[in-house]
Formats: C-alpha cells, structure tokens, sequence
C-alpha cells in the first residue's frame, strides 16, 4: 500500500485529535464550524422581523383606510326586512338548523339546497345599519342564504351625527320650522348644501360661546370666590390688630365678590340669550329620510356633522370626504364615547407628558449616571445601587403606577393642596391625578435605561483624554465638563430616545395616575397660570384601551383602535427622529472631528 493511500483512508475515518498521526489531516465536524447555528439564528431574525414589519404593515392598511367612504347596499332578505348601510366584515360560517328554521316555510327548502351545494358553509355580511335610535343596534349580520335581492341605491345618503351614531336613508324632503318646504331628492340634497354651511358656522359660535366666554366668566366667578374663602381662613387664625385688619380685607372681598357677581350674572344671562337664540336659528332646518322599513324620519341639520351620497361619489369626491375626516381627527375633539370625532386632546397630552417626562429623567438619569461613573468609589454601597438599578428595570409598570398614585397624589399632593391651595379644599388641586405626576412616575419608570446608557457613554470616552486634561491643569469637574460629557452626549441622548420610546407608549400607570377617558380641558390655556400641571389628560394609549374594550359600539370603534394606533406610532417616531438628529449633530460636532 502506498502513502498516499493510506493517508486518503485515514482522513475518511474520523479520528480524535489525539489518536490522529502526527502531520494527517483531522475530520471536522460539519457542526464544529457554527454553520447550522449561523443559520437558526439568521432564520430567528428574520422571522422576527417578518412579523414586526407584518405587524406594523397591519397597523397601516388598517388605520388609513378607516376614514375611506365606502358604498351603501341595501339587502332585501326573504323574510321581507330590508337592511341599509355599509358592509363592514365578511366571513364565512356553518349555519345552525335553527337558523334555517327561522326562514319562511317556502324558502327553508332553497336554503337547504343552497347549503347542500357549498357543503354547509354559508357567508355572512357585517351591515352598519346605523339608526341606532330606532333600531336599539349599530350592526346586523346577514347571511347569503338570506337574501333575496342587494341593490345599491342611488341616492342613499351616510350622514354622521354629533350624537347617536351614523343614520342611513334616502332624502325625500326638506322642513324648515316644522313645515315641508319642498319634495324630492335633488331639491332636498341641493337645499341641505345651501343651509348646512350656515347651520355649522351658527353651531360652532355656540360652542365658542359656551365653551371659551362662558368659561371666562365661569373662571372670573371662582376666582373671586376662592379670595374670599382665603380671607375667611386667614381670619380664623388671626389675633389683634391682625384680625382686626383681615375683617376690613374681607368685607372689603365680600363687596368686590358680591359686585362681580351681579355684573357676571348680567353678562351670563345676555350669553345665554343669544345661545338660545342661535339654537332656534340652527333648528329650523330639517332634512326627511326614508330608512329601510319605508318611515319617513325628518333630520335636524343642527346634528349634523357630514353627509354625501356615498354610491355617487367620484374619487375625487371620496378623497375629499377621506382628508375631511383625517382633518376633524387630528383637530377635533371626541365624541360619542370617543368612538367617534378626533383625538386632539389626546394627542396634545401624550406629546407634552412625554416631553415632561424627558425634561425631568435625562438630568436625573446623567448626574446619577456621572456620581457613579466618575465621582463614586467601588464598595457595597455602589454595587447595591447598580442592583437596584437592575431589579428597577425589570418592576412592572403597574407597579409605578401604584407607588406614584400614593406617593405624589396621596402625599406629595396632598401636602401642596394643604399648604397653598387650601381654599379649594375639599375638592383636591394637586391631591388627584394629573400631568405632572403621570410625567414624574413615568421619569421613575425610564430613569435606570438612562442611567444606564448614560454611564456606558460615560465609560466609552477614553481615559486618555480625561489624562490629557489633567495635564493641562484641569480640574476634575473641568474636565468632565468640558471633555467627558460632550463626547459621551451621543451616548447619553441614545439613552433618552429609548426612554422616550418606553415612555410615549406605557398605558398602566397613567391609569392610576393621571390619563382619563375624556379631559377637553387642554393642560395649557389663556386662564393664570397659563400651565395647568395639575389638570388630567388624555393619552393615546388609554384612548386605544377604551375605544378598543370600553366603547359601547366597539365594533364601529375597531377601526379607530388601528388609526389611533397608527398615530401613536407617527409621534413616537417624530419625537425620535428629532432625538436622533440631535444626537448626530453631536456627534459630528464633537466626535467625528477627532478621528
């Protein structure tokens, strides 16, 4: 046998390393290199990223075609009922015997024919029938073996309504004080888009009145009567010249109060007035609609807030209907227990609470960040502190949501109520939820990933750097001022978008201490202070929990749990990217010079 034979047979037996002849080639296991390994988790990550980019992809077929107008159909059904409206949900199903039963008798035997032939299986079509005041029911669910005819009426109309959900129907006529002014639809659809215009302007000075000059006067009135209650307390504790000269202040206040008091009364009632006045105005316009069981309803144009004829719709014309709705849902406010409208307020306090909560974690989190990083010594009581920060980071949610709740409402609150807002007792200030504390409590929850990151940043910039400085005759908060935190801020602003991102999106403890289902009252205005830290908010993560699983029409509602969603995502991204484009400004500014 030659060499080369016997060197070839060697290698095609597999040997241990330490049977092998010296100078022959070793087997390798195929799994020795890492192959497989390389591939599964190559696989992992990209079935990972499938389903986040699945997910989000959900969330933005979803949430943007919500507002797009779609056609109205009408089933006429065997049994002699007709259903109007929007198809909302298909599926497919396996009727029930009894479901079959319930048909007339001449028609069970066609039904069965007809589920024979797809084996059981029937379709069903989700109607938003809407005319919930009438019907007691938003939807109703119509099977295929049910209808007897669909047809797409020409001029059924969608109107959306302030209150009571979406009406269907068909125009036949058009009232003005109670009396038909005229017949027919195209003269009711062309008087309805003379008034309605009108109608909305005299509406929406309604709400302005009541809202914004009756507020006023409101706000004046309390304010006034809070002076009052503070001299009264004052009084009490009072001796001497001292009380003496607080009974002048306060019959002096009582005057004042009494006085203000007439003349707002006086300006109460003329507001009053001209709202009543503008209602009447705003009600004489009526539009009648035949629904789909053949009555005649008339519809106040003053409960309108939109109506098209969705089966004659251009796309141009369903564009526009779709940018109106996007418009009223970034602007408005909402309504029909948040189901419908905007979700402006909502969007006003997730912004700002999350840039509280920015302006107080990022401080906190670097100066903790730079005690332990370049000031602290190595001992029990830093490395407590570290495991502290770890386990902090790993407490759920809700749990913060407890300690703030008792803490800075309970304690914290209470004690300011006590000592500045005393007049207003027993109706709290500070004692309740609101902004402030929902910022502070969520600071809490953030603050270990930016002390974290923070203190990896800090421990990236080189210590010859810090050397180099000292050389020069720096001091140690010199150089940390000047060396250290400029070339770790990008690190540290890394630290504070993740912050924000976690943030933005926690729903618990803002449940607990501070988010509501409805606050229209914005935490800025025109009142002094100006900022209202004190005031609940509303948050657009709550809003989706309450559309999504406390709305009376939760399936009307589905929709808008994707296109809240939708919008979530929008903010947190923005306020990200801003974060992001900082940070690469900083980075070239103090970083990419050096290399």
């Amino acid at each position: 046998m030659s060499v080369e034979t016997v060197k070839t047979e060697e290698i095609l037996e597999p040997t241990l390393p330490s049977q092998a002849p010296r100078g022959l080639k070793r087997y390798v296991p195929l799994s020795s290199y890492g192959t497989p390994y390389l591939w599964l988790m190559g696989g992992m990550l990209g079935i990972s990223l499938t389903m986040i980019v699945g997910l989000l992809l959900l969330i933005l077929v979803m949430g943007s075609l919500t507002f797009w107008p779609q056609k109205i159909i009408q089933f006429e059904t065997v049994d002699g009922k007709r259903y109007l409206g929007e198809v909302t949900r298909r599926e497919t199903y396996k009727p029930s015997r009894e479901q079959v039963g319930e048909l007339p008798e001449l028609y069970r035997e066609k039904a069965n024919q007809f589920l024979e032939s797809r084996q059981g299986i029937s379709e069903r079509f989700l109607v938003r029938t809407g005319n919930y005041e009438r019907t007691n029911t938003h939807f109703h669910w119509v099977s295929d073996f049910q209808i007897q005819n669909s047809t797409y009426p020409e001029w059924a109309f969608v109107w959306e309504r302030l209150s009571w959900g979406r009406f269907y129907g068909i125009p036949v006529g058009f009232q003005v004080d109670g009396k038909l002014f005229t017949e027919g639809l195209q003269e009711s659809y062309r008087l309805f888009r003379q008034h309605f215009p009108d109608v909305q302007k005299k509406r929406n000075k309604i709400y302005y009145l009541e809202k914004e000059v009756l507020g006023a006067l409101n706000y004046k009135m309390e304010q006034a009567r809070l002076n009052v209650r503070e001299k009264e307390l004052k009084l009490r504790n009072a001796t001497g010249e001292r009380r003496e000269a607080l009974q002048q202040e306060l019959q002096k206040a009582n005057a004042e109060y009494s006085r203000l008091k007439e003349n707002l009364e006086f300006e109460y009632g003329k507001i009053r007035a001209q709202i009543e006045t503008l209602k009447k105005e705003t009600q004489r316009y009526s539009i009648l609609m035949q629904v789909s069981d053949g009555s005649i309803v008339p519809l106040p144009l003053a409960t309108i807030v939109r109506g098209y004829p969705a089966n004659q719709l251009s796309w141009f014309e369903k564009v526009l209907v779709y940018l109106d709705r996007w418009k009223e849902f970034l602007l408005e406010e909402p309504r029909e227990a948040n189901s419908e409208g905007g979700v402006f307020p909502a969007i006003f306090g997730t912004v700002v609470m999350t840039l509280l909560m920015s302006l107080v974690v990022s401080p906190l989190g670097v100066i903790a960040a730079l005690y332990l990083r370049e000031y602290a010594r190595a001992g029990f009581l830093v490395s407590a502190v570290r495991i502290a920060l770890n386990n902090l980071a790993g407490v759920p949610s809700i749990v913060f949501g407890v300690f703030g709740l008792g803490f800075f409402c309970y304690f914290v609150g209470t004690s300011i109520d006590q000592l500045f807002f005393q007049a207003r007792l027993p109706n709290p200030t500070f004692g309740t939820g609101g902004i402030l504390w929902s910022a502070l409590t969520l600071a809490l929850l953030t603050l270990p990933v930016v002390i974290v990151a923070s203190e990896e940043a800090l421990a990236a910039v080189p210590n010859s750097m810090r050397e180099g400085a000292y050389a020069c005759g720096a001091s140690k908060w010199q150089t940390i001022q000047r060396i250290v935190i400029p070339r770790a801020l990008p690190g540290i602003l890394t630290g504070m978008i993740l912050a924000m991102a976690r943030g933005a999106g926690e729903v618990a403890p803002l449940m607990l201490v501070g988010a509501v289902k409805l606050a229209p009252e914005l935490p800025i205005d025109g009142n002094f202070p100006f900022i209202h830290l004190e005031r609940s908010f509303m948050h657009l993560g709550f809003h989706i929990y309450d559309v999504g699983f406390q709305s009376q029409n939760s399936e009307a509602a589905k929709p808008m749990v994707f296109t809240t969603t939708l919008l979530l995502i929008l903010i947190i991204v923005v306020l990200n990217l801003v974060a992001i484009f900082l940070r690469n400004r900083l980075y070239r500014k103090f970083i990419s010079r050096e290399v």
